[in-house]
């Protein structure tokens, strides 16, 4: 099972296995009673309740608008990172505009143009702009990453 992963407070996630594409929106917001730590408590509690994939891919973002945002990305690319360390699961970024252009034919394509995008392809129920950059992450990896590609081996690449 291939894991796409659009990170941020609101975790747009798509998973392609033998039961097909699954795909939604993970929200992991704090309330004004919990610890700063708290939404990167429950990010790790969702990804370890999840069947456990072959391969996590995430958009790599390398610029923010938002200090916060750029905080919030960072500890939750940390702990994904962490994980899949853990659990010997190889992961890759990939870079937002690569993924933009993939599926619209534009690296620099607005929210509701992502999601026109989605709906496009039949995922009719998308409404979310993380859920869409999630699906078309998992898209993008499957017709431009996985063909004929060779499995590497985590424990290979650490020795």
């Amino acid at each position: 099972m291939l894991l796409a992963l659009d990170l941020g407070t609101k975790c747009g996630w798509a998973t392609n296995s033998n039961a097909g594409i699954a795909h939604g929106m993970q929200e992991f917001k704090n309330d004004r009673f919990s610890g700063g730590g708290m939404r990167f408590l429950k990010f790790e509690k969702w990804l370890m309740e999840l069947p456990t994939p072959t391969q996590v891919v995430f958009e790599e973002v390398r610029r923010h608008a938002a200090t916060d945002a750029a905080h919030v990305y960072g500890g939750l690319m940390a702990v994904v990172t962490k994980w899949c360390e853990a659990n010997k699961i190889p992961y890759q970024g990939v870079p937002v505009g690569t993924i933009k252009k993939y599926f619209t034919g534009k690296g620099n394509s607005k929210k509701d143009v992502m999601i026109a995008e989605a709906k496009k392809r039949g995922y009719k129920d998308v409404d979310d702009d993380n859920e869409a950059d999630a699906l078309a992450l998992l898209h993008y990896w499957i017709d431009e990453c996985m063909v004929d590609k060779p499995k590497v081996d985590l424990a290979d690449m650490l020795n």
